[in-house]
């Protein structure tokens, strides 16, 4: 064996990545990106290939516009206004909570999970108070929703995107394809796991009625911007039958420069604030994602990741059931305790060599890895990033939930939403 081979330098690089964001998480960004550069030294990949093929644009567009809506959306108070709506109109406070789990879950199938933990946060926390209980529950309630329902549409989440780009599906694509029941449904299976379980756990409260003041709505224009930019992804998918194509990133992008243009000069906001919003965007995640699209992809280039999937395929001895239920734990037990969207990149490849090699749609696996891997990270409070902020939130009320705590909620949580989820899954695709 050749350890000066292309493919086990790109391996080496990889690993090395990989331990050095399991290390030190804080650093996961600089670590891909000097593994990238490590790719381009090397000469694996060349950088104008690397550039123009390997780096996915439309995703990294998709995301920063995305960004831009969500961060807007927030700023409108629309999503505070929903919750206010629902306290009041809810026939007691254990229907109001569930229900507020669940929107906002809905909201963070279209805004990233950290910004709508942070916009339900004190809504969840001012709830407690009224009703004088701790609010622990209620709080990794948002954040376990939020992850779940992150994957159910394209621009939910960066491994929604990644996903979508690999299998080149469209907006549309992710609710039916090919007739069939698609990723959405299968999410909210668990969705429906998860409400019940909330449901159970506040069940107490269900005798409670509780009325607040609603929140005043700033302005209508994000709440279009947002609907605008799911016609134009429906749109895009439907009319080009090519998963994320360049018009549709463009598209996307352009909507959220729409909103800095509306924010600075109708809403009049200063000059200062507007780079504040800017600056706040999820750049870490962004330029995270170009590293890890230059790591993985030349690290395909390789071959090394068809060998893999030839290597599991022979583990489950041609089980097309066994494949599935192994693709599903490793991925939620791998996601709890690392970041999934390097994780993701690296096994759509070998999910999809896995369903060629064993004469099966791509699609059972495919969902399989996606749901694993994003329901995963409920598991852990590290599991996700809106799991973090949850844990630093209710660390400034007085109260430290540790990896013990928070795995008493989030263990059955997962359990259950996965295996609501895994079974849908099987039956409608295998």
């Amino acid at each position: 064996m050749d350890f000066f081979e292309p493919k086990w330098i790109a391996l080496g690089i990889t690993a090395l990545m990989y331990l050095t964001g399991i290390a030190v998480p804080s650093k996961k960004m600089i670590a891909a990106l000097a593994a990238a550069v490590l790719v381009l030294v090397f000469g694996i990949v060349k950088p104008l290939y690397a550039f123009t093929v390997l780096i996915n644009w439309s995703v990294l567009l998709i995301y920063i516009g995305s960004l831009v809506i969500a961060e807007l959306f927030i700023y409108s108070r629309v999503p505070v206004r929903i919750a206010d709506n629902i306290v009041n109109t809810a026939p007691n406070t254990g229907i109001a909570i569930v229900t507020i789990l669940i929107i906002t879950g809905l909201i963070s199938a279209f805004v990233e999970n950290v910004a709508t933990v942070l916009v339900m946060a004190p809504i969840a926390l001012a709830l407690s108070r009224k009703m004088d209980i701790r609010p622990t529950y209620f709080m990794v309630g948002l954040a376990v929703m939020a992850n779940l329902q992150g994957t159910a549409l394209l621009v939910g989440d960066p491994p929604s995107m990644i996903f979508a780009s690999f299998a080149n599906y469209g907006f549309n694509d992710f609710i039916f394809y090919h007739g069939k029941m698609s990723i959405f449904f299968v999410v909210q299976f668990g969705m429906l796991a998860g409400a019940l379980y909330f449901y159970f756990i506040f069940a107490k409260d269900s005798k409670q009625k509780i009325t607040v003041e609603k929140e005043p709505v700033l302005s209508l224009f994000p709440t279009i911007l947002l609907i605008l930019m799911i016609a134009g992804l429906a749109f895009c998918s439907f009319f080009f039958d090519e998963g994320l194509t360049p018009q549709a990133g463009i598209y996307v992008f352009a909507l959220g420069i729409a909103g800095i243009f509306w924010y600075k000069c109708i809403r009049k906001e200063s000059g200062t604030k507007t780079w504040k919003l800017v600056k706040g965007l999820d750049w870490e995640t962004i330029f995270f994602l170009i590293g890890i699209f230059v790591v993985i992809g030349a690290l395909a280039e390789t071959g090394i990741l068809n060998d893999f999937a030839l290597l599991l395929s022979k583990f489950t001895r041609g089980n097309k059931l066994a494949g599935f239920v192994l693709i599903l734990i490793v991925s939620v037990i791998i996601s709890g305790f690392i970041d999934n969207v390097p994780y993701i990149i690296a096994m759509l490849p070998v999910a999809s060599e896995m369903a060629a090699a064993l004469g099966i749609r791509q699609e059972l696996y495919l969902f399989a890895l996606l749901i694993g891997s994003c329901l995963g990270g409920n598991l852990t409070c590290f599991g996700a990033s809106a799991n973090i902020v949850a844990v630093g939130i209710l660390k400034k009320e007085g109260i430290t939930l540790n990896f013990a705590g928070w795995l008493k909620i989030g263990l059955p949580f997962t359990l259950l939403t996965t295996l609501a989820a895994a079974l849908f899954l099987w039956f409608v695709w295998k």
